[in-house]
């Protein structure tokens, strides 16, 4: 794994999430507090309705907390409204989906470029250029004038990597990224990720999974909206 700096990507003071629902509030975090430093790769894990969802909603400004302070590589993104935390988003953070995500009536390249012209990232002219060679980090050039459907599972979760990498973003989360996927290739695609992280990306990644959360260096477990914190034994 890459050295893990002492710059701080993620830091979370005190957030908590309280939703108003028909039997009375539900607290989904209580009082969670995280610090994430630059080039970490760190598992999520916990229950359905745990939480872990809402944590990473609250990391990627698709939330806002009830209570608490966020800020995301420099950025404090509580006080940004709609339209600055698209802007925000576009450029600071890539969302890897367990569903995907692709739009189907695009080529796989045009879906990697689609980030770049929503954050107006890169030139016109530099974009397929840059889009291919991210489709070649992870194996997939071949595949760049293909329609989405005509791709494997694995294929189309490799796209969605690339297409989360389109901004070179310092953070990038996944929700469930190997959930559907057969062992083999969710073995694949977490050694991918392995190597975000030797180039330096901070990468955190929700799971269910027992064999892969053991091969997190750093391992989070919500339940009941509290976060608590585990060391995996491994050398950054």
């Amino acid at each position: 794994m890459a050295e893990v700096t002492g710059k701080q990507v993620v830091e979370l003071k005190d957030v908590s999430k309280v939703y108003e629902g028909p039997a009375g509030d539900i607290h989904a975090l209580r009082e969670v507090n995280l610090t994430v430093g630059e080039g970490e790769f760190i598992g999520v894990r916990g229950p359905s309705g745990s939480g872990k969802s809402t944590l990473l909603n609250m990391i990627t400004g698709i939330d806002r907390p009830s209570d608490g302070q966020i800020t995301i590589a420099g950025q404090d993104i509580v006080g940004l409204n709609e339209n600055q935390l698209a802007r925000w988003r576009g450029k600071q953070v890539g969302v890897i989906f367990q569903f995907f995500q692709l739009l189907p009536t695009l080529t796989v390249i045009e879906n990697i470029m689609l980030p770049m012209e929503f954050a107006r990232a890169w030139k016109a002219k530099e974009r397929p250029k840059r889009a291919m060679e991210l489709l070649e980090q992870v194996d997939l050039a071949d595949q760049a004038f293909k329609l989405p459907n005509t791709l494997s599972g694995g294929q189309l979760q490799r796209a969605a990597i690339a297409r989360s990498l389109a901004n070179d973003p310092p953070l990038v989360v996944a929700d469930e990224p190997t959930g559907n996927l057969d062992s083999k290739t969710a073995d694949r695609v977490f050694a991918l990720f392995e190597g975000l992280v030797d180039r330096g990306v901070t990468f955190m990644m929700v799971t269910h999974d027992n064999s892969l959360a053991e091969r997190f260096p750093r391992l989070l477990h919500v339940a009941d909206g509290y976060l608590s914190d585990k060391n995996n034994g491994h050398k950054a």
